[in-house]
């Protein structure tokens, strides 16, 4: 590039017939210039977003008013089965504002322990100030106050009586209680202890140097190493629960699938290394969400998880979700497409208002579906949205030609255009999702925690969360209260028969009459 650069004006031909191929070869140079302009101002826009922009994907309604947006596109689809509205002029999309809960005082929750304070008027004040009877009481008034103790160690003492024979029978040792089983074999530990730790870790995001100073306030002071221990201790006793969660959930008829990157410290290099954390969420008949900790981002990890698994497989466009590699049927993520568009908005404007009004109308038809059967929610699909998806199509056909390929708007053609079969594959059940939004979600919290406790310690450390977190993940999910199901599980499930191993699934956990 450089050496056609540098060929300026008095270096052109004087024969007009030479002056064609020269012209031609200056043309591509300036459209390889503005493509690679254009990539350059999109991955500045990026980095601008990211670091001082809103980090919502919010769609402007205006958008669909501007005028290369030929579309129409309704601020609101009729329910179904009525018929279509007429006239053919431009609806235009308004936002439709939520309802907003009152900011006034909520009841206090009717569990929480009550502590009365009877405050009566002396006794000398009793009595009528006229007559000097006695004044008769009329009722109460009464206010509540919402109060806070910080959370209080406490020691549990096992007193175990020895007996003996007063007559010292050889036939007759010392006679006492068996000693109390506990998490931790010996250990310090009670269970709602090493529950508090790891909830507090994984779902509250406190590193276990900070709880180290908790419990020093209370003058409890524990070795960081401790701690390490007692998480280490944790995720050893739960591992077969989260193994038969990880069966129960590749028996799904539908899987969603997503990583996200985990910070790994390594002996053999200078700085962390990145290591990932996998999520797979099960459908209703299995509602749990399993992590899996992998060491690298390499794609054998999910095709091993993967590969007695039959059903349909929501995800995102990872090499490794390849049906080529893998039994499933794999499922596209409308919510990616869309960003891609939403990235492209600032470079091209017109374009991304087109597609992102698509998209929308892809997702109002989902906003009447969701509370449908998975039939009917298939039908509706059928009706609607197939419609919006060939009219995407044949828009996204006509201006490939004219959207330069190294763009971000040419990034968001190719993406659609090489997914489009899984992108549409939604259409075809109803018990799928048009999104991979589930499994974002279900990643969140081990990315807010990251930001506070920055890395895993080893390869065996990112195994445990990965423990952990499905455990409490999946409790969450199930509607179960973490702290509560891990001290009841950390309690039990060493001497649990393995067979009844199913009884402790948060779905049919039951909790013990002194727990709530």
């Amino acid at each position: 590039m450089g050496e056609r650069n540098a060929r300026g004006p008095r270096h052109l031909p004087d024969d007009p017939s030479l002056l064609k191929p020269i012209i031609l070869e200056q043309d591509q140079v300036i459209l390889d210039l503005r493509g690679e302009i254009e990539k350059l101002r999109h991955e500045m826009d990026q980095l601008r977003r990211m670091h001082f922009g809103p980090r919502s994907e919010r769609f402007v309604a205006d958008q669909m008013t501007m005028p290369f947006a030929e579309q129409t596109f309704p601020a609101q689809l009729p329910p179904p089965g009525a018929p279509p509205s007429g006239g053919g002029a431009r609806a235009t999309a308004t936002a439709v504002k939520p309802e907003v809960a009152g900011h006034g005082r909520q009841k206090l929750p009717a569990h929480l322990k009550r502590v009365s304070t009877t405050r009566d008027v002396p006794e000398a004040e009793k009595r009528c100030r006229g007559c000097k009877k006695p004044l008769v009481r009329i009722g109460e008034d009464t206010a509540e106050q919402l109060e806070y103790t910080p959370g209080q160690l406490r020691v549990l003492r096992d007193v175990r009586p020895k007996y003996v024979c007063p007559n010292e029978c050889e036939e007759c040792g010392v006679v006492q209680a068996p000693p109390l089983a506990g998490p931790i074999e010996k250990g310090l530990p009670g269970p709602g202890l090493l529950a508090h730790v790891c909830v507090s870790k994984f779902d509250d995001h406190l590193p276990l140097y900070r709880q180290q100073e908790i419990f020093a306030r209370q003058g409890v002071h524990l070795a960081r190493q401790t701690l390490c221990d007692w998480v280490a201790a944790s995720a050893e006793l739960l591992g077969p629960l989260v193994l038969l969660m990880r069966k129960q959930v590749l028996r799904s008829k539908k899987i969603h699938t997503d990583d996200v990157p985990v910070p790994v410290q390594d002996e053999t290099r200078r700085h962390t290394r990145e290591a990932r954390l996998w999520v797979y969420l099960g459908d209703e008949r299995a509602p749990y969400i399993v992590f899996e900790y992998s060491p690298n981002h390499s794609e054998i990890y999910p095709i091993e998880f993967l590969k007695e698994f039959v059903g349909f497989l929501q995800c995102d466009a990872y090499r490794g979700y390849d049906e080529k590699k893998i039994r499933a049927i794999v499922v596209g993520c409308w919510a990616h497409a869309r960003r891609y568009f939403f990235d492209a908005e600032k470079s091209d404007p017109a374009r991304a208002a087109v597609a992102l009004g698509y998209i929308r109308a892809l997702y109002d038809v989902e906003d009447l579906a969701k509370n449908l059967a998975a039939e009917e929610r298939r039908l509706l699909r059928q009706e609607r949205s197939k419609k919006t998806l060939d009219d995407l199509k044949k828009w996204l056909d006509a201006e490939e030609l004219s959207v330069l390929p190294q763009s971000a708007m040419g990034e968001a053609f190719t993406y659609v255009r090489n997914q489009w079969k899984r992108l549409t594959r939604y259409l075809e059940d109803g018990d799928l999702d048009i999104d991979n939004n589930l499994a974002e979600r279900a990643n969140r919290n081990v990315a807010i925690g990251r930001k506070n406790w920055l890395f895993a310690g080893s390869d065996e450390g990112g195994k445990r969360a990965a423990i952990l977190y499905s455990v409490i993940e999946s409790a969450k999910r199930c509607g179960v209260e973490p702290w509560a199901y891990l001290t009841d599980l950390l309690g039990r499930i060493a001497s649990h028969p393995a067979n009844r191993l199913a009884e402790l699934l948060p779905d049919r956990w039951k909790p013990p009459p002194n727990t709530s």
